[in-house]
């Protein structure tokens, strides 16, 4: 995707494809019906995982990390450096990796084997995220253990904040405490990575819809029904973290109304 002189180049790791009543929930128990993002015959959710790849001068950025290597019944990952690398980048050239947020899928690669795989990068994490993840009461061991040879490299987020030109960090809490919306712009043009703030095309175009990994499910939907309203008047394009191939679309109104169509 182009945005103005720069470019964002979807990095997938890997694929996950999850029973649609692990992802989302109705309050009327509505059955899933998302023409734009379809179970498949056994009811599962295409949901990729991966990262964005942007060069912004003599910068290499990374948006999120991946899964890792990983395989269980639903979840295959492992693809991630072999595809930066086809895209031309070894992990030493990257400058900056930025989280989304600290749910394993987005940052598996940050260490390998207790190493950190991209010794040559500043990671950018909101600092809610550190605390929840890595000392609050809700720490997860498996997440403190891959993420602790870092530590030393974190630079925390803990406002809306511009690194450099070209990229705006913006807190947007619900999913977890600090997940956080990377604002990509350039000669008058934007593009949003939305990490997890949304996970189905359903989420957006059916705002009824509950993402059921959410840490508070009510301040998500209600970051995710903002989201859809800046969209749909911006005509910004804009990524999540899970769309099938990490893609890009656009959300518009129908028809006037406060109803919303996904366009990719």
């Amino acid at each position: 995707m182009k945005v103005g002189s720069l470019e964002i180049v979807p990095i997938v790791d890997g694929v996950a494809r999850e029973p649609i009543e692990n992802a989302v929930s109705h309050p009327d128990g509505k059955s899933w019906d998302c023409p734009d993002h379809p179970a498949d015959d056994n009811g599962r959710i295409r949901l990729d995982i991966g990262s964005f790849l942007i060069r912004i001068k003599d910068r290499v950025v990374l948006v999120d990390a991946g899964g890792g290597v990983y395989a269980d019944e639903s979840t295959q990952t492992g693809e991630m450096l072999d595809n930066l690398r086809r895209a031309g980048v070894e992990p030493a050239d990257v400058t900056d990796v930025c989280f989304t947020h600290m749910h394993w899928d987005h940052i598996g690669w940050s260490t390998t084997h207790g190493e950190i795989t991209f010794p040559n990068a500043t990671f950018r994490v909101h600092e809610k995220d550190w605390a929840y993840f890595m000392t609050g009461p809700a720490a997860v061991p498996k997440i403190r253990d891959l993420i602790l040879p870092i530590e030393s490299r974190v630079e925390p987020i803990d406002g809306e904040s511009e690194f450099f030109p070209g990229l705006i960090a913006r807190p947007a809490p619900g999913h977890t405490p600090g997940s956080t919306v990377y604002v990509v712009h350039d000669e008058g043009e934007r593009a949003l990575l939305l990490g997890d703030t949304l996970h189905t095309v359903g989420e957006l175009t059916e705002p009824e819809w509950i993402g059921m990994w959410d840490v508070d499910p009510v301040a998500a939907g209600i970051m995710r029904s903002r989201l859809a309203e800046e969209l749909a008047e911006s005509g910004d394009v804009f990524a999540p973290a899970h769309f099938p191939e990490l893609a890009f679309g656009r959300l518009f109104t129908v028809d006037g109304i406060r109803k919303f169509s996904w366009v990719p």
